[in-house]
């Protein structure tokens, strides 16, 4: 009567108390449970009248109705859990499955066990049921024919944790057969997924995605965190950071070496809470997490809560600001695809021995204002952009990450007529407008965390064997209302 799919999942069973069985269809599990011996009783329920009909017909055939409730239900709406021990959602979405747990989340009992067979979305699945506090505790591939399905159980965790990206797809089924099989379909998808990316220009993704496959076949390993600095110091030199500035290593962890890396524009609280909740060990930012000197280290820190949680911290301020292929650089090659331009583009404001921060260049074709900011908007993904009240064709350009408001008048002196950063003060606004220079302001956030991306390609491409995942905790401080 079943299929190997559906043999699994009855084996999964506890058989311990009532079985629910969402989306039956024919309800040829709901009558194997019953007339195995393994439940006595089994709730089965569907949302539509169609598919209940057909499991009715079934429960009859096999003398089981006495044993088997049909329930019209959208999910699990319409069904008391009293008494349930299993609850078996398959041959559906991973993401209609997550709705359907999620929204019966506030009244789960703590003691059932959710048997579950997502047709798509695998990873979407495993990363939502631990948002939603659920382990995997079992998980199954099973092979029918030339078809592998994944077969999942997950109960109610005993501490909070979150996968990263990389674990929700690698999963967590052993790695013989059918299980290894499937890992290698799934780096080949994601291999022509980066080669799709590549082929648009998408470097960072492509290296992303690569490194992705390149860890569901051969599994992550341990980095020495010295190994990442001195890597980061070829590209980045520590030594050419601003005499004012501290960047480094500001905060060793215990053993000095990493599995997972969590990137993000700055280190708050909340990104800490993360790297501990992924279990990353270590933590790239751009901002550094200790600046002034600190008089104390209170609970209330970041600080405190990357040495209370044994994570480390490695911070790459003016050195990746100033650096070639740094957060200006992206910014410029950001605009040489958005817009064509001539020259070669020409150092910004030059701080001595070959170093500068941000750059000028020149478009081929003068535009007005108002359609450079929308062009910046959709580069720095920012929801507004400040502008000037100047009117006037703009071609000569100078930009810089962060907070350039200052450099206002070295744009004026080297013949530009605009100029992009964030952080402008108002009597640098009134300056713009008396001097006729376009001025754009984008937000001290968007125009460097932009430099995440490319942070992870660099580090992907030389440590394929290291999860890094850039902070969902890596925001705007503001919101705009």
């Amino acid at each position: 009567m079943l299929d190997n799919r559906l043999k699994k999942i009855a084996e999964l069973v506890s058989g311990e108390g009532i079985a629910v069985d969402v989306g039956t269809d024919h309800a040829y599990l709901a009558a194997e449970l019953v007339k195995s011996g393994k439940c006595s009783r089994v709730i089965a329920s569907d949302v539509k009248e169609g598919p209940l009909e057909s499991a009715r017909n079934t429960v009859e055939k096999y003398g089981v109705s006495d044993n088997v409730e049909l329930v019209l239900s959208d999910g699990l709406e319409n069904i008391s859990l009293n008494g349930v021990s299993d609850i078996v959602i398959a041959g559906m979405g991973g993401e209609t499955i997550a709705a359907i747990m999620e929204n019966a989340a506030a009244d789960k009992p703590y003691d059932i066990r959710f048997i579950l067979q997502p047709m798509t979305k695998v990873e979407l699945l495993r990363r939502k049921l631990y948002e939603m506090c659920y382990e995997i505790t079992e998980e199954h591939i099973v092979a029918d024919g030339d078809k592998m399905y994944v077969v999942i159980v997950a109960e109610n965790a005993g501490d909070w944790r979150l996968l990263t990206e990389f674990e929700s797809l690698y999963g967590f089924f052993e790695n013989d057969e059918p299980g290894s099989e499937y890992r290698r379909n799934e780096a080949q998808r994601l291999e022509k997924v980066s080669a799709a990316l590549e082929g648009s220009g998408k470097s960072p993704e492509a290296q992303h995605y690569a490194a992705l496959a390149y860890k569901i076949k051969n599994g992550g390993d341990i980095v020495k965190i010295d190994d990442i600095y001195r890597y980061l110091d070829t590209l980045y030199p520590f030594s050419s950071q601003d005499s004012w500035d501290n960047s480094g290593l500001l905060v060793e962890n215990y053993d000095m070496e990493c599995s997972k890396v969590l990137l993000s524009l700055d280190i708050s609280r909340e990104v800490v809470h993360e790297a501990a909740n992924k279990g990353a060990e270590l933590i790239v930012s751009h901002h550094p997490v200790i600046f002034e000197p600190l008089r104390a280290i209170t609970r209330s820190s970041a600080v405190y809560e990357l040495i209370d949680s044994g994570i480390a911290a490695l911070c790459m301020h003016t050195n990746l600001d100033i650096s070639e292929g740094g957060t200006n650089g992206v910014i410029l090659r950001e605009l040489e695809k958005k817009y064509r331009l001539t020259g070669e583009p020409e150092p910004f404001e030059e701080i001595g021995g070959g170093r500068h921060y941000g750059w000028i260049v020149q478009l081929a074709e003068p535009i007005l204002p108002a359609e450079l900011a929308n062009g910046l908007k959709s580069i720095f993904g920012c929801e507004y952009v400040r502008m000037s009240r100047r009117r006037h064709r703009i071609s000569r350009i100078a930009f810089c990450s962060g907070s350039g408001g200052s450099m206002l008048g070295e744009a004026l002196a080297k013949g530009c007529d605009a100029l992009i950063t964030g952080d402008v003060k108002h009597d640098v606004w009134i300056s713009a407008n008396n001097s006729l220079i376009s001025l754009f302001d984008c937000g001290h956030f968007h125009t460097e965390n932009i430099v995440l991306n490319e942070l992870r390609r660099v580090l992907e491409e030389k440590f394929p064997q290291l999860d890094i995942e850039i902070s969902g905790n890596s925001i705007d401080p503001c919101e705009y209302v």
